[in-house]
């Protein structure tokens, strides 16, 4: 017998460590027959190595494993490849602080060779903390085929990939802006940039105009807008949140149909503190309507004004070092006295020269969003430097056409949009950072600077020959690529390319790519860029399934500081895996996933509702029967309950194939509660308890049935409570003939034929269920005391409506909690009536509710509801409430007004049923 309840903290070790021992995660044998549609591949999207598992991961991953244990029980070849990303600067500041926490000396002080064994002692002793609370989740990955982006395979396809795209021309050096990072002294990525709303200003400068040049300047305007008074000036107003950087203007740019300034492009102003001449220039990204309509252009220090440069070929002059340190390195008219100055003193000194020689005009308050170092914290720099690239617009044409033609689709679709703007829209990729973790740039240079592109330091010394007469010293590359780039290569190096291996020939391309929106661009691209260039064209992967982000019940984004994270460890302590994956599943199907502990909650009694459902029937002798066939069921209920069943398995499996987990586990939900529990065990007690042993016996062995159908339905989701169940109801009633060590993972997913759907059957037990459900509904609805059994009457019911009522009348006298069934000619006196399955049906209530107190209850809850109605109401026609506040919000006021709208319907329905009386 079942114990009372399921225990996931003991359970969920023990199944876990069975699936492992058992192979099932390891793609099975090929088979001769095997075609493409056998194989199934998946590769996941690898974790931090530095990582814990986040409420993100729970969702990504369960949603992967549905479809990884879907496949493997429809007979497939299923692999799941795992594997951690080395995550350069993340994995770089982790071990700098626990060297720093310890004692030791600086990297820097370390030297390279000794940091980096340092890091990879971190590795082995702390990096696989992720992976072992993968398990907890349940993941059914292969873990024998786990990779690491820096172990040696994979460091072998990097550089051969490099190499290659070098020859190519489509990688190659040059001195650009980076989002530079003054603590670690490396490029970023944009995806480690974090914008933070800051408090700032906009300092307004004047430049005076060079050689004596002035120009009429509007100072009054009349109601058109057209301007009525002018003044003389000899300089031209800019502003800017970054005083600092004048230091490196090269330009002002004014809009060129800006009639103001008109005469004043290709004249030139004098750059205040260094004398710098400096010209007016033409160009649409300076904005008339903001400030002045003059902007100060620093092409070495601001992505926007680079391209203007570039356009109006200004020179770029670098004014900072990589610490942030003001510098004249570039151009020698900055003073002395700002050489080696940090930007922010140098911010302070700029604008306090300003306003002693009297070229500060104004200072604006303002707050602005400014870029920080997501793992440093500190504000980024706008850097030029020289750094290598990617010729990412090449690349990405054939990847556009892949998705254009449909030979990878995104779900749901709307993704794609992103998806196209981003690569029809790409800049070259700077793919260089300035580390010592990660993959080193196969790259050695020469004495004189000559640069030599090679898998090894063996083959740069053989070009170097080309230009030397004998061997040189080289000096390899000191930095280390963007970690991005070893992993837009992850779908085809983690299965052994460059090398011709049975797993790529058998799981490549892959089927499904589960992944996050945030990362389309910075990784889901690439994958499709590199996949593309270096696997004859094909995609890497033939779909894209995108997953929600997770918020708390509110609709905001969970964070520490606001103390609002649910930490996916906890809820599997306390609540086990299994409630968390369903949650996952069925909260999937929005962009914005708004998640509570409640929730989850809710979902474990969802699981305790089938163990004690198997609970019951294990007490009603409900056991498997020796050759059993659901087909020959001649009970209605059986038949009713089989077609359910695969109606339920139909939804379940076009749900899981079409990526649409919220509904495949919102037909597992109903069927389940709704269906099995809620109906089909409540229609089978009066079998069970019966006489009739010939119904008795065919019903045990199609609850039996039932059950085990069901949970191989619901394995992919929640998989330790249906393992634990399968192991335990295996031991009662014949054995199974299926499987792999007992193992419900290793069973055949169930597809019902339809002949199994049975309509007079659903049409018989339907009536039934509507009839019970219009009982109970008006029951709460009158307020009618649970103990209470009033008397039920048919209004003069059809021939096939009595025959009906005669048939079911001990389960309409028991489900329904009434006394007596009748048929009448007419309803009776102090009687409530309904339709139900085209007959009308009379509740008797007089007595058995006080009609005064009743109807006084009903009036004030509708008053309740009124007042509720129109506090929202107010809310929502408030123009500035829905302009203003933030869109979940308005959404839930919304929500709200809906709820109370259909309570207060329902209930003036019920006070118009009372009147009547």
């Amino acid at each position: 017998m079942l114990e009372k309840t399921f225990e996931p903290k003991a359970a969920e070790p023990r199944i876990y460590a069975q699936w492992e021992d058992s192979g099932l995660f390891v793609p099975r044998a090929a088979k001769p027959t095997d075609g493409a549609a056998d194989a199934y591949s998946i590769v996941i999207p690898p974790p931090n190595v530095t990582g814990s598992l986040h409420i993100g991961h729970a969702l990504n991953n369960t949603l992967q494993d549905i479809l990884a244990r879907y496949h493997r029980m429809k007979g497939k070849a299923v692999l799941w490849l795992p594997g951690t990303d080395h995550a350069g600067i993340a994995t770089q500041m982790v071990v700098e602080r626990k060297l720093a926490a310890e004692g030791n000396i600086g990297r820097r002080n370390m030297g390279r060779d000794a940091f980096i064994e340092k890091v990879w002692e971190w590795k082995a002793e702390s990096g696989g903390t992720i992976v072992r609370q993968l398990r907890r989740l349940g993941s059914s990955c292969d873990w024998s085929r786990e990779r690491f982006t820096l172990d040696e395979g994979l460091n072998a396809a990097v550089r051969k990939v490099f190499v290659q795209l070098h020859k190519d021309g489509l990688i190659y050096r040059d001195k650009r802006l980076v989002n530079w990072d003054p603590h670690f002294q490396t490029a970023i990525s944009d995806l480690e940039v974090e914008q933070k709303e800051v408090d700032g200003a906009y300092w307004h400068f004047a430049y005076r105009l060079s050689d004596g040049v002035t120009y009429q300047h509007p100072v009054a305007f009349d109601e058109d807008g057209k301007a009525t008074e002018f003044e003389t000036r000899d300089f031209i107003v800019v502003a800017t949140t970054r005083p600092e950087t004048m230091l490196g203007d090269t330009g002002v740019a004014v809009h060129p149909e800006d009639e103001r300034y008109k005469g004043l492009v290709g004249r030139f102003v004098t750059l205040p503190i260094t004398g710098r001449r400096i010209p007016i220039v033409a160009d649409d990204y300076a904005d008339p309507t903001k400030g002045s309509g003059a902007v100060k252009i620093t092409p070495a220090h601001d992505f926007n004004d680079f391209g203007v440069g570039k356009r109006a070929r200004l020179e770029a002059l670098n004014v900072m070092d990589a610490f942030g340190r003001i510098t004249a390195a570039d151009t020698p008219d900055v003073p002395a006295e700002y050489e080696g100055m940090e930007r922010f003193a140098a911010r302070k000194a700029v604008v306090a020269r300003a306003e002693e020689e009297g070229w500060l005009r104004e200072i604006e308050k303002t707050r602005h969003m400014v870029p920080h170092g997501d793992r440093s914290g500190v504000v980024i720099e706008p850097w030029m430097t020289d750094q290598w690239y990617v010729d990412a617009k090449v690349m990405a044409q054939p990847a556009l056409k892949a998705v254009e033609d449909g030979a990878t689709v995104f779900e749901p679709k709307s993704y794609e949009k992103i998806y196209f703007e981003w690569l029809r829209n790409i800049e070259p990729w700077c793919i260089s950072r300035q580390l010592w973790w990660g993959h080193r740039i196969p790259a050695w240079y020469g004495p004189n600077g000559e640069i030599y592109v090679a898998e090894t330091e063996e083959d740069a010394r053989e070009q170097a020959l080309s230009d030397y007469d004998s061997e040189v010293v080289l000096t390899q590359d000191e930095d280390v690529l963007d970690t991005w780039f070893s992993s837009a290569l992850w779908p085809f190096s983690t299965m052994g390319w460059p090398e011709k291996t049975e797993d790529l020939e058998r799981f490549y391309p892959t089927s499904d790519l589960v992944t996050a929106a945030d990362i389309i661009f910075f990784w889901v691209a690439r994958m499709m860029m590199m996949g593309m260039h270096f696997m004859d064209g094909e995609v890497p992967f033939k779909r894209v399934i995108i997953n929600g982000l997770v918020r708390d019940e509110k609709g905001q984004k969970m964070s520490k500081s606001k103390g609002n994270v649910i930490d996916p460890l906890n809820i599997i302590d306390e609540l086990g895996a299994d409630p968390l994956r369903f949650t996952m599943a069925i909260l999937s199907g929005t962009r914005d996933i708004k998640l509570s502990k409640q929730r989850i909650e809710g979902y474990r009694n969802f699981g305790t509702k089938l163990w004690n459902a198997a609970r019951f029937s294990q007490m009603n002798e409900a056991r498997r029967v020796e050759g059993f066939d659901p087909a020959t069921v001649q009970q209605t209920i059986n038949r009713w309950i089989r077609g359910e069943l695969t109606k339920a398995e139909r939804q379940v499996s076009d749900a899981i194939e079409g990526g649409r987990f919220d509904d495949a586990a919102g037909a597992l939900y109903r069927f389940i509660w709704n269906v099995f529990c809620d109906w089909y065990l409540e229609l089978a007690k009066p079998v069970f308890n019966g006489s009739d042993e010939a119904a008795k016996a065919e019903t045990r062995a199609m609850t039996a049935w039932t059950i085990d159908q069901t949970l191989k339905l619901l394995h992919p989701v929640m998989p330790y409570i249906t393992e634990e169940l399968w192991g335990e109801l295996g031991k009662e009633g014949a054995a199974r003939d299926s499987g792999r060590d007992g193992l419900l993972m290793g069973e055949t997913w169930p597809v019902l034929p339809d002949a199994f759907v049975d309509a007079s059957a659903e049409a018989e037990i339907g009536w039934l269920v509507d009839l019970i459900g219009e009982i109970r509904a008006l029951r709460a609805e009158m307020n009618v005391p649970p103990s209470a059994k009033p008397p039920l009457a048919f209004v003069a019911p059809d021939a096939a409506t009595a025959e009906r009522i005669a048939r079911h009348r001990d389960l309409i006298l028991t489900l329904g909690r009434v006394s007596e069934l009748a048929v009448v000619e007419a309803a009776p006196a102090g009687a409530v009536t309904f339709v139900s399955g085209g007959a009308t049906v009379a509740l008797s209530l007089a007595g058995i509710i006080d009609l005064a107190a009743e109807r006084a209850r009903l009036e004030k809850e509708i008053a309740a509801f009124d007042a509720d109605i129109g506090h929202v109401n107010k809310k929502l026609g408030n123009p500035n409430f829905v302009s203003r506040a933030a869109a979940e919000v308005v959404d839930e006021q919304r929500a709200k007004l809906a709820e109370a709208e259909e309570g207060k319907a329902r209930l003036q329905a019920a006070l118009k049923r009372l009147e009547s009386l």
